[in-house]
């Protein structure tokens, strides 16, 4: 993205010294931020930095003990959150703070409703048709519809559309991008982007290092509830410089390294095939092998917790068959999975995973009760265990007896609920999001464990939307696109983009696969679409109306040019067709781009032996602007 250089150097809002403790723990100590007109801000910072009790502060959701606060360069006394909502100070919360049961124009216009008087929804729906047509959205949100019937990217489209119904001058994104996929997120940025060009001032919290490159103009980074880097700008720092701000030291590598090993000799632990649970798994097909890490890729909403629960047992199989070590495997209740030797771990640890009211030593022994079976806890049976895992997590022991777990960061949280099912010792691990929430630090550590686990001999399933982790500790990754497993790669051979195009959704491809197809029938021959690098072609889609003419791959392949019939033509890149040396197909390829120029890989026309030749100029355009029109 072009970085903006034109921001403001007045400061819009600026907070100094603020302090916050609730009880003994001390959230905020000297904390400071400026955030200015035409800037977007990143506020970073491990778990439990002190990044969301700022955030909440700035909007009003917290009354500070202590510091000095300015708003458009006067003294401002935030007593509540309408002070802030009033002042124009708005929060877009990574959970949303919607009411489900109301419409969308009734969420945009949610802190009207509380005024005094009738609402004027002919007034609201006008003013936020035309709200969403300056973020060039218009199209994305039913107004009249629930906002409970809304995806993830949607519901995060209202908040910001209820920002700006309240006209705020300030805007904090407070982890807006953690269940989104990348297209969604590149959405998200785009509005962003149009913020910051009106002149608002935002401020960004984000795990995602890769993110704050991409879009902030500077970087403000708390340690344990202090503000260590101020004002710094994004474009004047490296990686590991703001990482060493953020933890305190250099992470040498955030994807532990391991030795490459031969799995497919290790027998298969699980295997799905034609997996169906209506109405988000279709068809999802893969074998998980002894010690291996396999990922499942794709994109919100495309099936993939749904798999992992019809698996666990959490949710109802349509059809389909699953094997645990080679039996059939068929559990109508999680406590079946667990005694099978199958953990798993959720997305949502507060809803899903851990109870907080008890202890970090129930919580730990929490899968144990679901395996045991007879009278009593038979807790000591798993002290020395325990013992072990205490050490791996590099808990003291007299944490154990900590009355909540909330006591505790979201990463050691979810470090907990991991060991919980190394307890048992299970043949499968399922974990769905595993690093959801949680600061760079720690998920390097959690990484550390996925590998030590998998190297034990247990066979690692992971589901994660952020596709740089997926590529970094996967050996493979089964792409699932509209509940539909679709391709099964090496990660080595795979990339970012690649993993984009391949996850998405089959209804968004189908202008693609229907100009391919009529490309194909159109001149006799075949047509395709997919990514080149070095010697290697990726087929996203592929058409063949004359078999004569099949270049030799399909849907999902990944192929070295020698492996195909088209050999040449993919050498050579030429613009023009290229006859291959035995005087057989003729191949024209052309490298195309969307409508913002971004590179959409290279569409493909094989025509057969003694094809009467097209203009290759005007069939070139043809396939061009249909590209370009259809991202």
């Amino acid at each position: 993205m072009n970085r903006h250089m034109q921001a403001s150097t007045t400061a819009l809002f600026t907070a100094s010294g603020v302090q916050k403790s609730f009880g003994r723990t001390r959230a905020l100590s000297n904390a400071s931020i400026t955030l200015r007109r035409g800037e977007i801000h990143a506020l970073l910072g491990a778990n439990g930095a002190g990044k969301s009790t700022l955030s909440r502060v700035i909007c009003g959701q917290i009354r500070p003990d202590s510091g000095d606060i300015a708003f458009r360069e006067k003294p401002f006394a935030i007593r509540g959150p309408r002070d802030a909502i009033d002042a124009g100070i708005a929060l877009v919360m990574q959970e949303t703070s919607l009411a489900p049961d109301l419409s969308v124009v009734e969420n945009i216009f949610l802190p009207e409703l509380g005024r005094p008087g009738l609402p004027r929804f002919g007034a609201m729906r006008r003013k936020a048709e035309v709200i969403l047509s300056r973020l060039g959205q218009r199209a994305q949100l039913p107004l009249d519809g629930d906002v409970r019937a809304l995806s993830a990217a949607q519901r995060q489209l209202v908040e910001i559309a209820k920002a700006l119904a309240q006209e705020a001058d300030l805007i904090i994104f407070d982890e807006p991008t953690a269940s989104l996929s990348p297209g969604e997120v590149e959405r998200l940025f785009d509005i962003m982007l149009r913020l910051r060009g009106e002149g608002r001032a935002l401020a960004f919290v984000s795990h995602r290092l890769e993110e704050v490159f991409a879009v902030t103009d500077r970087v403000t980074v708390l340690r344990e509830g202090r503000t260590v880097a101020a004002d710094l700008a994004t474009a004047a720092l490296t990686q590991t410089e703001l990482i060493r701000h953020m933890v305190g030291r250099e992470l040498s590598h955030i994807y532990s390294e391991r030795a490459p090993a031969d799995h497919a000799a290790k027998p298969v632990v699980l295997k799905v095939e034609r997996l169906k649970s209506a109405p988000l798994v279709r068809d999802v097909s893969f074998e998980l092998r002894r010690g291996e890490i396999v990922g499942l890729g794709g994109l919100v909403g495309a099936g993939r917790s749904e798999t992992l629960e019809a698996i666990f047992g959490l949710r109802q199989r349509d059809g389909g068959s699953v094997w645990l070590d080679g039996r059939p495997f068929s559990p109508r209740k999680p406590a079946q999975s667990i005694r099978a030797g199958v953990g798993f771990v959720p997305e949502d640890r507060r809803r899903q995973s851990i109870v907080p009211d008890m202890s970090v030593r129930e919580n730990l022994l929490l899968a144990h009760l679901g395996a045991h079976r007879g009278f009593g806890l038979a807790y000591r049976r798993r002290d020395a265990k325990v013992k072990q895992l205490l050490a791996m997590l590099g808990l003291p022991p007299d944490r154990l007896l900590d009355a909540s777990m909330l006591n505790f960061s979201g990463g050691m949280q979810q470090k907990i609920i991991i060991a919980r099912w190394l307890m048992l010792e299970p043949q499968v691990m399922l974990l769905d999001e595993p690093t959801k929430g949680v600061d760079i630090g720690t998920r390097s550590s959690i990484y550390a464990m996925l590998r030590e686990i998998a190297d034990s001999g247990v066979a690692v399933l992971v589901v994660s939307s952020d596709f740089d982790e997926l590529l970094g500790i996967c050996e493979r990754v089964v792409v699932i696109s509209d509940g539909m497993s679709i391709a099964d790669m090496p990660s080595a051979v795979l990339d970012e983009e690649k993993l984009t195009l391949l996850a998405a959704p089959r209804t968004s491809m189908e202008r693609n696969v229907r100009f391919l197809r009529e490309l194909a029938a159109d001149h006799g021959g075949a047509a395709f679409w997919g990514l080149i690098e070095g010697e290697r072609l990726f087929c996203l889609k592929s058409s063949v109306a004359d078999q004569s003419a099949s270049p030799g791959f399909g849907d999902g392949a990944a192929v070295g040019f020698h492996q195909t019939r088209i050999a040449a033509a993919l050498a050579a890149g030429s613009a023009d067709f290229v006859t291959e040396a035995d005087g057989g197909l003729s191949t024209l390829i052309v490298h195309v781009a969307g409508s913002r120029g971004h590179s959409m890989g290279a569409a493909g026309l094989v025509l057969p032996a003694g094809a009467a030749r097209v203009a290759a100029d005007r069939l070139a355009d043809r396939i061009r602007a249909h590209y370009a029109a259809t991202d």
